[in-house]
């Protein structure tokens, strides 16, 4: 019985927390009560599309038109190193 809720309430947090995680990538991207910065929204874009958000992948994708190959490494390096913290 607890198991259920359980595995419930973690899917709901992973959810919680793709969502935040892309709502992240929106800020830097659009410039949200901050600079717009590409690399920072790349960054938490691809975190949110390994985390499971359905919306950052084409929100990925449109805004790597757009960047430089430096810039796209260092956002996946970022990216790569916040995973590795987190």
């Amino acid at each position: 019985m607890f198991a259920g809720f359980k595995a419930k309430s973690e899917n709901s947090i992973n959810a919680m927390q793709a969502e935040m995680l892309f709502e992240t990538g929106m800020m830097y991207y659009a410039g949200r009560d901050c600079e717009t910065d590409r690399i920072e929204a790349y960054k938490w874009f691809n975190i949110a599309a390994i985390r499971g958000d359905d919306r950052a992948l084409p929100m990925r994708t449109q805004l790597s038109s757009l960047m430089s190959k430096t810039e796209l490494v260092r956002a996946l390096r970022e990216a790569r190193e916040w995973m590795a913290r987190h």
